[in-house]
């Protein structure tokens, strides 16, 4: 596998995206993006679990039942979540998708329609059709860039990447656009994130390999503790080289290579988090299943104590302890160890058997003043560990929530 930096969904063949600048953010910039496949697509998607939805997620759940493996587009905006707008809502979701399929002259179930932005304003539809017609006169087989700048809302930078995938009957590509840097926290989905690949895999392979996938990455991110409303992960697989990758080794190469991928845009995703400085890798083990390794690591991770100790470059490892000790899993503190570490620095034991051990604050403090670090506990009681990614909590987070709608 060789991951392409500059890569994004239009790399693997097939797939063009136009963009359109619609009015829907203050900013001016461009908050409309339409994706296309030159044929049918299979199509997967996994969902928020928040309980208050955006039209769009209830819309997709709809299409994507009905009709996972005749896909052709995604129509997304920015700037405008369309949740919490009622029947209306989803009347324009459903308006939206209509619009983007007469653009790209496909059918209305052949369409995915993705939202982001402030809740409880209705989307503007006669701006979303001009948006939209002029995004379909505007698709480029090198537009993924620009797709990436699109979806954008509070994000700082566009978040794309593309691996390909060597096999014996050829290669395969897959590539891929993301949005996120607040309201980031486990449950699927915490951001908009588009993959495509020009492998041939049938809708219901498709799902089976995204779910690990999301799992293994976006699902083990948090900036805030928050879910959003309205995120997905959405796939679509066009089957343009011909190469199958529904079975044996293919299968087994095509699942690592998405996972990687997913797992370095769910990094991106953090790096850009609003107002984040560190990058901090929380490694818990020791734990009696996945299930409760997960649970401590995204405590520790959502702490708002440990998090703000991480912004001031102070090592008060007492926090991510206590935090450990209101996850609601059993351990023995008396088994416990905890070490911190960084890419240019050796790993610092902090704890040993539920005490301190003997180091230099100093050297604590240098690793929790770099800007990537990890740290790790064992908990002491079984053989399962996770790993999770976070940042930390600044005052500019708090600044740029403040002033979200200002």
């Amino acid at each position: 596998m060789e991951m392409l930096e500059h890569g994004s969904v239009t790399t693997p063949d097939g797939f063009t995206t136009g963009v359109a600048t619609c009015g829907l953010k203050e900013s001016g910039r461009p908050d409309l993006m339409l994706l296309h496949s030159e044929r049918d697509c299979t199509a997967a998607g996994m969902f928020t679990r928040n309980q208050v939805v955006g039209a769009t997620v209830t819309l997709n759940r709809e299409t994507l039942a009905a009709n996972s493996d005749r896909m052709r587009a995604i129509a997304t905006n920015s700037g405008i979540a369309n949740v919490c707008t009622g029947a209306t809502g989803l009347q324009n979701a459903r308006h939206m998708q209509s619009l983007a399929a007469t653009a790209m002259r496909c059918r209305i179930e052949q369409v995915l329609v993705l939202s982001t932005g402030i809740i409880g304003v209705q989307l503007p539809m006669d701006k979303i059709r001009a948006g939209l017609t002029a995004a379909a006169a505007d698709q480029h087989p090198d537009g993924g860039m620009a797709a990436a700048r699109a979806i954008m809302t509070t994000d700082t930078r566009p978040k794309h990447l593309a691996a390909q995938i060597q096999l014996p009957t050829g290669s395969v590509t897959i590539g891929a656009i993301v949005k996120g840097s607040g309201m980031i926290h486990p449950k699927m989905a915490t951001m908009l994130a588009i993959l495509t690949t020009d492998a041939l895999i049938p809708a219901r392979t498709l799902r089976a390999l995204l779910i690990p996938a999301v799992n293994h990455s976006f699902n083990c991110i948090s900036i805030d503790g928050d879910t959003s409303t309205s995120d997905a992960v959405l796939l679509l697989a066009n089957g343009a080289t011909g190469i199958s990758c529904a079975r044996g080794e293919a299968r087994e190469a095509f699942a690592a290579a998405l996972t990687h991928l997913a797992t370095e845009l769910a990094h991106l995703v953090v790096r850009d988090g609003e107002g984040v400085t560190k990058f901090v890798s929380i490694r818990v083990s020791g734990a009696r299943t996945k299930a409760d390794a997960h649970r401590v690591a995204n405590t520790i991770a959502t702490s708002p104590l440990v998090k703000t100790a991480f912004a001031g470059s102070d090592p008060n490892w007492g926090r991510i302890i206590a935090a450990s000790g209101r996850a609601g899993v059993r351990f023995d503190l008396q088994r416990a160890a905890l070490w911190i570490g960084a890419s240019d620095h050796e790993t610092l034991q902090l704890v040993a058997r539920g005490t301190p051990c003997d180091y230099k604050e100093s050297d604590a403090a240098q690793i929790f003043a770099g800007s990537d670090f990890s740290v790790h506990l064992d908990l002491g009681c079984g053989d399962a560990e996770t790993t999770v990614w976070t940042g930390d909590l600044t005052h500019e987070y708090v600044s740029i929530n403040a002033d979200y709608r200002t």
